[in-house]
């Protein structure tokens, strides 16, 4: 994450936690008065994000996963039970591959 997302990002937070409506032009004026050089475009996205999404959604489900666990949480009926096998599946084959990994004496830090 680029310093403007994280600026972004914080003033963000800041306005919903203090109740103030989220728009481009108040996450520039966080992001200004914080000191932090940001590209112009940055708070746009980041207004249209807040638009869309429910930020307390968003702070609640930080480590959540990403994208299995929508797939999951998505369906209303059956279909659920049958898409958290293959999230643990797909789990396993990770472990696997970063044993194999291992195996071959190949490390990040060697």
């Amino acid at each position: 994450m680029s310093i403007s997302e994280q600026a972004c990002s914080y003033a963000a937070i800041i306005l919903y936690d203090d109740n103030i409506s989220i728009t481009a032009e108040k996450i520039a004026t966080v992001v200004k008065a914080a000191n932090v050089q940001i590209e112009s475009y940055w708070p746009g996205l980041f207004a249209k994000l807040a638009e869309k999404r429910n930020i307390e959604d968003l702070i609640m489900n930080v480590g959540s996963g990403g994208g299995g666990a929508v797939a999951v949480a998505a369906p209303a009926d059956g279909a659920a039970a049958a898409a958290a096998p293959a999230a643990e599946e797909k789990k396993k084959e990770e472990v696997k591959e970063e044993s194999e990994d291992e195996d071959m004496g190949f490390s990040l830090f060697d």
